[in-house]
């Protein structure tokens, strides 16, 4: 892991349209100076303050996706493929303008940020990064679904799943580390049932989802996508990827081995709850 902090070295931009509000959006990723974080600005918002923190005590809404919000009730949804991104490539400090509440979709998976990123370069400041050690193992769970963490001198993370459903079924998989997250965990795109878009839609929700930037599985238990998987197991690469971009809400790396076990946004939000509910958990190296 590179010791200093990063940022990138020149702006760069992307369009898209979001997966629950179907509106276009403009994403632009600039500099900034180091201790700055991930930060997220909305341009189309005037009237009161538009500056987000992507910090998980700003965590709003994890039913579909992980939204922040802030004082002024301002919020950014879908954050997760994004700052996966950022974590994969060791991006510390940035400036993330969305013109709009959503950030978009892309093709449902990290890759598209990844080169985003790659585009932008990465610039290496003077300050020591900032990075979060686990010091004792803790858990939380919810129904069926666990997340453990463990001490450890890297950043790693093992998923396991199970779905009611042939096309899924059971399946794992695991991050041993993080420079393997740019081949392994980012092209691994979300998913989900077509049955379900009709309610969804009747929510206010999937508005902008398609095949073409998610994994369909239709009414016969089918992958609905032509070209088919990117990977046999990528639906448990993509809750890896999806945990990967919530535990980075932290708002620095981490050392510490996470076990999960059916997760979820709300789970990954409440094992960052654990961690900071004690100081005892955790040190700064």
């Amino acid at each position: 892991m590179q010791k200093f902090q990063t940022t990138i070295e020149r702006p760069a931009s992307c369009f898209g349209i979001g997966a629950h509000s179907g509106k276009k959006t403009q994403l632009t990723l600039k500099p900034a100076p180091a201790d700055t974080g991930i930060v997220f600005v909305r341009p189309d918002i005037h009237n009161v303050t538009n500056i987000l923190h992507a910090h998980f005590s700003n965590i709003a809404d994890t039913s579909m996706a992980t939204t922040i919000s802030n004082d002024a009730r301002v919020k950014i949804s879908t954050i997760e493929h994004l700052m996966a991104a950022l974590y994969g490539s060791g991006i510390d400090n940035v400036i993330v303008e969305v013109d709009g509440e959503e950030v978009p979709i892309m093709d449902g998976s990290s890759k598209p940020f990844i080169f985003l990123i790659e585009y932008a370069g990465i610039d290496i400041l003077t300050a020591p990064k900032k990075i979060l050690k686990v010091e004792k193992e803790l858990f939380v769970e919810h129904q069926s679904s666990k997340i453990v963490v463990s001490p450890s001198d890297k950043f790693s993370i093992e998923v396991d799943i199970e779905f009611p459903s042939k096309a899924i079924g059971k399946q794992t998989t695991k991050l041993e580390d993080i420079d393997s997250f740019r081949e392994e965990i980012a092209p691994a795109r979300t998913f989900g049932f077509m049955r379900d878009l009709e309610y969804l839609r009747s929510k206010g929700l999937a508005k902008g989802s398609s095949l073409e930037n998610a994994i369909g599985i239709n009414d016969n238990d089918e992958i609905a996508n032509k070209e088919g998987l990117r990977y046999e197991n990528e639906f448990a690469r993509h809750k890896l990827l999806d945990s990967v971009g919530d535990f980075y809400t932290a708002g620095c790396h981490i050392l510490g081995h996470f076990y999960c076990t059916k997760q979820g946004h709300f789970l990954n939000h409440q094992m960052l709850v654990k961690i900071f509910s004690d100081p005892n958990n955790y040190s700064f190296v």
